[in-house]
C-alpha cells in the first residue's frame, strides 16, 4: 500500500467539512451530544470523578477549559480526563458492539476542551465529533476477531482516535495528524482486566486516560513532535504484534488462535478501517443505552422486566430465573464474582445482580447500584435464583442480533418466558425524544431545575451558532 493507514485516516479527517455533513448526521451528533451530558451530570457526584478532580484542582495550572458541570477550569489535558470519566461514570453512555465494544462518547471531551483552549466554534466540534464516532467504529468492525477476544480493553482502540479528534480542533496538517496518531497509538495499550473479574474504578477509567492521551498526543504533533508513520501495519505495529498479518507484504495473514477453536482464526478487515469514507457515517449504527449497566446486560434485562411487569410477578413469588445468552456473554456477565458485588462498579457488570434488581423493583436507574441498595437483602434472596446458559446458537447470530431468552417459573409451578433479538436503544428500536428527556432529567436531577434542563436542552439542539467556550460556560450546573 503507497500510503500508511494512519495517513489514509489523516487524509480524511483534515479534510471533512462541517459543510459534508447531512442534515441527519448533524442532529444525531446534538442527540448523543444531550445524552453524553446527561451522563456527565449524573456522575458529577461519583466518588471516581471527584477524587480526580480534587487532585487536578489540587495541581491547579493554566485555565483552558472547563468541567462539566462544575464549572472549575484547568489545563485542558486534564479536564479532558475529568469530563470524559464524568460521562463514563456510571456506565450510561452510548454503545456500539461489533467485533469489539465501545464507547465513541468518551472521547467527545478531546474535541470540547481543545476547542475551548483555541476558540474554536461548535461546528468544528460537531465534525470532530462525527470523526470520533467514525474511527472509533470503524476500528471495533477491524480486527477478526475483536481485540476483546485476546484479553484486551477497547482503550486500545481509543488511543487511535482521540489525537484524530483532538488534531482536527487543533488544525493539524495531514503530516502533524499523522505524527498524532503515531505518538499516541505507540503507548496507549490497555490489558482487559479493568473489565473482568472484580472490577474497580479502573473499569470507567481507563478509556478517559485513553481519551485523554490522544489529546497530549496532539499537542505534542503541533509542536513538530514526531510519531510512527506505520503504527498500524509496521513492523512489530499494531497489527504485527495481535497477529494475522504479515508487515513485510502488509497483507492479512490468519492465525489459529490458541486454546479458543470457536473463534477460528485472527485476521484484519482492512476495508472495514479504511474503505469508503465519507458515503456514509457510523454514528447513524451506534446505540444509546436505556439502563446505566454493561452493554450485554440490556437485552436481558428488556426482557425480564417485560415478563415480571406484564405478570406482576413479585421477587418472593419466584423460584428460579435461567438466562439464555451469547457464549462469550455469559462468561463475562456469570463471572463467580458477579453474585456478590461488593462496588457500583461490578454490581452494573453483573447480569445477575443487575436481574435481581430489576425482579425486586421491576425497573433499573442509577439508584440500583447505591451503596444503600447493595445492601438490601430482597436483592441476595433473589440472586441466586438465577442462572446463566450459554447458546452457540445465539453466539452465531451475535452482533447483527443480541439474542435473549428469559424463563422465570414461579413457586406456584408456573413458567413465564420472553425472547428478544435487540434493547431500546439500539438504532432497530432507537431512544425517542421522550425516551432522551426522560433520561436526561433524571441524571440532570438535583443540578439543574426544571428550566434550567429545557434551557440547556435548547441550547444543545441549536449549539451550531456558538463557540465551544459559550456552550461550555452554559452547561454549568
Amino acid at each position: 500500500m503507497e500510503k500508511s493507514f494512519a495517513r489514509i485516516i489523516s487524509e480524511f479527517a483534515v479534510g471533512l467539512k462541517y459543510e459534508d455533513l447531512p442534515k441527519e448526521v448533524i442532529h444525531e451528533v446534538k442527540r448523543y451530544l444531550y445524552d453524553s451530558i446527561g451522563c456527565a451530570y449524573g456522575g458529577y457526584h461519583t466518588k471516581d470523578v471527584n477524587m480526580i478532580r480534587e487532585i487536578y484542582e489540587t495541581m491547579g495550572g493554566k485555565e483552558e477549559a472547563t468541567l462539566l458541570g462544575f464549572g472549575t477550569k484547568m489545563p485542558a489535558v486534564n479536564a479532558t480526563l475529568v469530563n470524559s470519566l464524568m460521562i463514563r461514570a456510571l456506565d450510561f453512555n452510548d454503545i456500539y458492539w461489533k467485533e469489539d465494544p465501545s464507547h465513541p462518547s468518551d472521547i467527545i471531551p478531546a474535541a470540547l476542551s481543545v476547542a475551548e483552549l483555541v476558540g474554536a466554534s461548535m461546528k468544528e466540534v460537531i465534525v470532530a465529533i462525527v470523526l470520533a464516532y467514525e474511527f472509533e467504529q470503524r476500528l471495533c468492525l477491524f480486527a477478526k476477531p475483536g481485540i476483546r477476544e485476546r484479553k484486551w480493553h477497547h482503550a486500545t482502540l481509543t488511543q487511535f482516535v482521540s489525537p484524530i479528534v483532538a488534531g482536527k480542533i487543533l488544525g493539524l496538517t495531514v503530516d502533524k495528524m499523522v505524527n498524532a496518531i503515531g505518538i499516541s497509538g505507540s503507548h496507549s495499550h490497555t490489558i482487559g482486566c479493568p473489565t473482568a473479574g472484580r472490577l474497580t474504578m479502573m473499569k470507567n477509567t481507563v478509556d478517559p486516560m485513553a481519551t485523554q492521551a490522544g489529546v497530549f498526543a496532539a499537542l505534542m504533533a503541533q509542536k513538530g513532535f514526531s510519531g510512527t508513520e506505520k503504527v498500524f501495519e509496521g513492523k512489530e505495529g499494531f497489527m504485527d504484534c495481535f497477529g494475522g498479518w504479515d508487515y513485510k507484504s502488509e497483507k492479512v495473514k490468519p492465525v489459529k488462535m490458541e486454546g479458543r477453536e470457536a473463534l477460528s482464526e485472527w485476521s484484519w478487515d482492512v476495508d472495514a478501517l479504511l474503505g469508503g469514507l465519507g458515503e456514509s457515517y457510523k454514528i447513524l449504527e451506534c446505540s444509546m443505552k436505556a439502563f446505566p449497566t454493561e452493554a450485554l446486560t440490556h437485552t436481558h434485562l428488556s426482557a425480564t422486566l417485560k415478563v415480571v411487569t406484564s405478570n406482576n410477578i413479585t421477587y418472593d413469588q419466584i423460584d428460579e430465573v435461567i438466562v439464555t445468552t451469547i457464549a462469550r456473554a455469559c462468561d463475562i456477565l456469570f463471572d463467580p464474582h458477579k453474585y456478590r458485588p461488593e462496588d457500583r462498579e461490578t454490581a452494573d457488570h453483573s447480569l445477575p445482580y443487575c436481574l435481581a434488581a430489576a425482579l425486586v423493583d421491576h425497573k433499573i436507574t442509577t439508584q440500583s447500584f447505591s451503596d444503600e441498595k447493595l445492601k438490601d437483602p430482597k436483592i441476595w434472596e433473589v440472586i441466586d435464583k438465577i442462572k446463566g446458559e450459554a447458546s452457540e446458537e445465539f453466539e452465531k447470530m451475535f452482533p447483527a442480533k443480541q439474542p435473549s431468552k428469559v424463563i422465570v417459573r414461579t413457586k406456584d409451578g408456573k413458567e413465564f418466558s420472553e425472547y428478544l433479538e435487540y434493547p431500546k436503544g439500539d438504532p432497530r428500536e432507537p431512544m425517542t425524544e421522550t425516551d432522551l428527556d426522560n433520561k436526561f432529567c433524571g441524571l440532570a436531577e438535583g443540578l439543574l431545575s426544571d428550566d434550567r434542563k429545557k434551557e440547556v436542552k435548547e441550547m444543545i439542539f441549536n449549539c451550531e451558532e456558538l463557540d465551544a467556550r459559550d456552550f461550555m460556560n452554559k452547561l454549568i450546573a
